[in-house]
């Protein structure tokens, strides 16, 4: 296990290190004339190889930009290897733009663009390859955590757990205090009745547990709440798939997570946090960039007609926004073309024939899911994925939780534009139907389904505009 101080020491010299050894090999002049040569949309610009102090400012000024990019990689805590890659990458990509900026702006410093090209490419294999290699991991043999609202079932969990637990963490109450840890952790009874824990030591509080994590070398969370409650125990187990570790919850809880093992007279359950393969997600991750970049290159001669067409034809904003459920039960903003007129909404679903709230341009944006465009940018920023449970407003999503039973299993899937529900008709209107298609997707979920499913989205929206001129006729 690499301590904090030296993961610290090797992120900063390794970052350096290969940043300047890029900027040096793509400097050469073999690899100029190759990459100036070979491949068909880059052989055209001229070879460039820089010498004396306009190679010295050059490495200076990458170094210093990968190095302020990089910063938030440079906190020692445990992550995936997908996040580690992905995170690096993205990072690599802030240093290149700032690195193109500069040299626009500026121009005694010109990186030249081969040397450039040739750099940022280094920086996306080198990198992430370098912080995989030294990230930090779970310690070896199992150490848990517990983490609750409830000293009651932190004590029942602790009586029964079969790892070592190092303590608990818990927001602040009366019947939570601080104790010296020892070896033998039970729970004993004060003078009120209530449950407390005796020699468990308490970590820290539910903001912390991000903390806790990385400086207690755990691998493993067991969740002792007395109900799933969005913010806390969704938020938990949020930490538990950021940091890569392992998550357990009481088997009274499987309604509302995704569950690996439920043995008959288990009393915890491990809970599925990933249910898709690395494989899988880079190619879900590529696919979702790829679509949503297409997508808004294509649309965007019509993006300034949309807009006109609604200021015209209503009083109002062009965009429409409201806050909705993501993964984990974390909220973001999606944002719309606007197709109603702007008044007080209701949280009870309502089918678009009965809704006489919605303008004649939104009638036309609704019917050919034009009024989708603007989502393309969640889907490129992360916030959403192509395919996938479609996202909810939080306000109704409270009410279709009291309807519909096992509805937040929904949550450990990142919300999509079109889903298995979208292209089945399934809405909100019947979240029954909506949450078995929800649930089939979740457990047959792999990249070919997902080109399945938007090959039948497309033609679907196809038949819907046919069928919209053919009943105007």
């Amino acid at each position: 296990m690499i301590s904090g101080y030296r993961y610290r020491v090797l992120s900063v010299v390794g970052a350096v290190f290969i940043a300047t050894a890029a900027v040096l090999t793509a400097n050469t002049l073999p690899v100029q004339t190759v990459f100036t040569t070979i491949p068909p949309i880059i052989r055209r610009l001229p070879a460039v190889v820089l010498m004396g102090d306009k190679l010295v400012l050059t490495i200076t000024t990458t170094v210093a930009a990968v190095v302020l990019s990089l910063i938030p990689l440079f906190k020692p805590r445990p992550r995936r290897i997908l996040d580690t890659v992905l995170l690096t990458q993205k990072r690599v990509l802030v240093a290149t733009l700032s690195l193109a900026t500069i040299g626009y702006f500026d121009y005694t410093y010109r990186l030249p663009r081969p040397t450039l090209m040739l750099t940022t490419v280094i920086l996306l294999v080198g990198l992430p390859a370098w912080f995989v290699t030294i990230r930090r991991r779970p310690a070896e043999g199992q150490r848990a955590v517990i983490v609750g609202d409830d000293p009651e079932k932190i004590a029942d969990i602790l009586a029964v757990i079969d790892v070592q637990a190092v303590g608990y963490v818990s927001p602040p109450s009366p019947y939570y205090t601080d104790y010296a840890p020892t070896a033998n952790a039970h729970a004993v009874a004060d003078g009120s009745g209530k449950a407390r824990l005796g020699d468990l030591d308490y970590l820290s509080g539910l903001s912390r547990l991000d903390e806790v994590l990385v400086d207690y070398n755990i691998d493993t969370v067991v969740l002792a709440f007395t109900r799933p409650d969005r913010a806390e125990f969704f938020g938990a187990l949020d930490t538990c798939y950021e940091h890569g570790v392992s998550a357990k919850v009481h088997r009274k809880h499987t309604d509302d997570v995704l569950t690996v093992t439920t043995g008959g007279d288990d009393f915890l359950v491990d809970i599925e946090l990933e249910p898709w393969d690395w494989q899988d997600y880079v190619s879900k991750r590529a696919f979702d960039v790829f679509f949503a970049m297409m997508g808004l290159l294509a649309f965007a001669p019509f993006i300034l007609i949309i807009a006109a067409a609604i200021k015209f034809d209503s009083e109002g904003p062009v965009l429409y926004n409201q806050k909705r459920t993501a993964e984990f039960g974390d909220t973001f903003t999606v944002y719309k073309f606007r197709t109603m007129i702007p008044e007080r909404e209701s949280v009870t679903p309502i089918n678009d024939e009965e809704n006489d709230r919605i303008t004649r341009v939104g009638r036309v944006l609704r019917k050919t899911h034009l009024d989708e465009i603007p989502q393309l940018w969640s889907i490129l920023t992360g916030d959403m994925s192509v395919v996938g449970p479609r996202a909810v407003w939080t306000d109704e999503e409270q009410l279709l939780e009291e309807e519909t039973d096992m509805w937040r299993k929904r949550w450990f899937v990142k919300p999509g534009l079109t889903g298995l529900a979208q292209i089945n008709d399934a809405k909100s209107t019947d979240p029954t139907a909506k949450l078995r298609y929800d649930l089939e997707y979740i457990r047959r979920q792999s990249f070919w389904l997902d080109l399945k499913i938007v090959v039948r989205q497309v033609w679907k929206v196809f038949e819907d505009v046919v069928n919209s001129d053919s009943s105007s006729e």
